[in-house]
């Protein structure tokens, strides 16, 4: 049983999983009302938060999951990417908690831990696979030939999908988190209304780029405000309906390109119900195998760190004591 501890961004997270797949308990304390007013997270508040936090957070999963603290068999702990302050927090906590217990300790890379999300689905994904990785502050494509054998397709070239939804969402003034109340808004809108334009880049490339989207939706907005005719469910739908057919395209040609049979969605933008539902759809349409972790495993957690962790140990790739952060590192 490995305890897994996430604190990359503004969520403090603590977990135990069993052999790598199976889910004892997964605590997860959000920081998105401390942040909201200032529409996005604020580094410092985030890592005063995380220190008040993380001891109650980690006694409560280990209590959810019915152990005792003794039964533990190491621990993982996020070292990122992600904010430098927020993760020096979990990995302080991770590595004091792992000397006194005498428990090998191991650093997982946040992205590593998303994709590992989708281990503890049933059935998990078969290798080799693909894999679209949308969130806050990735987005990347990968074909996955084994737990920790990651070859990178495509990223973005400057937004990633989420930061491109927390954007328009504050351009839009509906506040922060702007994934998950654009997804609510665009319900009511009509996606095809609004053309909002596609950037897929060279049609050979994988690479995403999405600060234009936001650019294209200010404009749109300044126009439409003048005339007193926009409607923000309309926006919202037209936007959110471009980003994910940019994402949805570059998936399947992805799969397309390694003719691969199976494709796996995972970071939190994969909890976007139009992106869940326009991968299931396409996937029924060509014919392919597609693996998406409930919404719970998808945005920010520990019970992904502690999934790939138990790998890591598994394999005897433990981390000394003087393990590092950092904000940013090359790809997987």
């Amino acid at each position: 049983m490995v305890l897994g501890i996430e604190t990359s961004c503004d969520e403090t997270a603590a977990a135990v999983v069993s052999r790598g797949e199976t889910i004892l308990s997964n605590v997860v304390w959000s920081q998105v009302a401390i942040h909201h007013p200032y529409g996005g997270v604020v580094p410092e508040l985030a890592s005063r938060k995380h220190l008040e936090k993380i001891v109650p957070v980690v006694e409560e999963a280990i209590d959810h999951a019915g152990v005792n603290s003794n039964r533990l068999d190491g621990v993982a702990v996020t070292c990122g990417p992600g904010l430098v302050g927020a993760l020096l927090v979990g990995a302080s906590f991770a590595k004091a908690y792992a000397y006194a217990r005498g428990l090998p300790l191991t650093g997982v890379n946040h992205l590593e831990g998303h994709v590992a999300a989708v281990y503890m689905e049933r059935p998990p994904p078969p290798f080799p696979f693909v894999a679209l990785l949308a969130s806050g502050g990735h987005t990347n494509l990968y074909y996955v030939k084994g737990r920790s054998h990651f070859e990178l397709m495509g990223q973005t070239r400057d937004d990633a999908a989420g930061e491109a939804f927390d954007k328009v969402a504050k351009l839009l003034g509906l506040g922060y988190p702007g994934g998950a109340v654009i997804d609510r808004l665009s319900r009511g809108g009509d996606p095809e209304r609004i053309h909002f334009p596609r950037a897929l880049l060279d049609k050979t490339s994988f690479d995403f780029s999405f600060s234009g989207i936001k650019t294209a939706v200010a404009r749109y907005v300044a126009k439409e405000q003048e005339a007193g005719s926009a409607s923000l469910e309309d926006v919202a739908a037209g936007f959110q309906e471009a980003v994910v057919d940019v994402l949805v395209q570059k998936a399947f040609r992805a799969a397309e390109k390694k003719r691969c049979e199976t494709l796996a969605l995972v970071g939190g933008v994969a909890a976007n119900s139009r992106l869940r539902f326009r991968i299931k759809e396409e996937a029924n349409h060509f014919g392919i195998s597609v693996h998406i972790p409930g919404p719970e495993l998808c945005t920010d957690n520990a019970a992904m760190i502690a999934a790939m962790g138990f790998w890591h140990l598994s394999r005897g790739e433990n981390s000394p004591l003087d393990l590092d952060v950092y904000s940013k590192k090359p790809s997987l």
